[in-house]
């Protein structure tokens, strides 16, 4: 396993009106962040909110290159960014302990928290498709180039890891410094992370290592998980 300290290349926030950071994703333009009663879209170029979306918005954050998913309590909602209508919902596989969300190839990628799991659902029924086992807490989830990574947060200690996904095995870990916990995970398509930051507030842009660095999982993975 590779192992190495995160690199933090750039801190947005706190944001007005908004005391924690849960879920993130990005539509490959604005970093969409969840603060509980609304979801914001940061421009990661000028660090400033463009506009807001008044949703439940309590935990994971995904978009599917058309519509927002939100996990909301133990919904995960369907959104229109344009309009903020939720446009169907969905029961959220961990009842209300889930956490991260991603998009990748069709389907929709939901981290258990306490329950250490992720399970690849079905976006229109919510029906469990499969379920990979992890050795820690489950924050944010992100896909990119056929590598599943996860976030976790336990006391003041807080990764990102890149895990088989047929196995769970932690191929890779990005320590973040002692007190910097990731609530949400992204990838930006390249060589950034966005991570939702929770009670701090704040989100954070973390450096993925290179492709060289990051090869040699050997994991079999979802052709179109490439770009969110």
């Amino acid at each position: 396993m590779k192992h190495s300290a995160a690199e933090i290349l750039r801190e947005y926030g706190p944001f007005p009106g908004a005391d924690r950071v849960n879920g993130v994703t990005f539509d490959g333009q604005h970093v969409w962040f969840a603060s509980g009663d609304k979801l914001s879209a940061l421009d990661p170029a000028s660090g400033k909110v463009q506009r807001s979306i008044d949703v439940a918005s309590h935990a994971g954050t995904a978009f599917d290159g058309k519509h927002l998913f939100q996990i909301a309590e133990d919904r995960i909602q369907k959104i229109d960014p344009k309009t903020g209508r939720v446009l169907s919902t969905i029961p959220a596989p961990g009842g209300g302990g889930d956490s991260g969300l991603a998009w990748a190839e069709g389907t929709l990628w939901v981290g258990q928290h306490r329950g250490r799991k992720i399970h690849q659902i079905d976006p229109e029924t919510g029906a469990i498709l499969r379920t990979i086992e992890s050795n820690r807490v489950v924050t944010g989830v992100t896909w990119i180039d056929g590598e599943l990574w996860h976030g976790t947060w336990e006391g003041d200690e807080s990764d990102v890891r890149r895990v088989d996904p047929r196995t769970g095995q932690v191929l890779e870990k990005l320590d973040m410094p002692l007190g910097v916990g990731v609530s949400g995970l992204e990838s930006d398509g390249g060589d950034r992370f966005f991570c939702g930051g929770g009670t701090s507030g704040k989100v954070r842009a973390v450096r993925r290592p290179t492709r060289d660095a990051a090869a040699g999982g050997g994991s079999q993975t979802p052709a179109g998980a490439t770009r969110k």
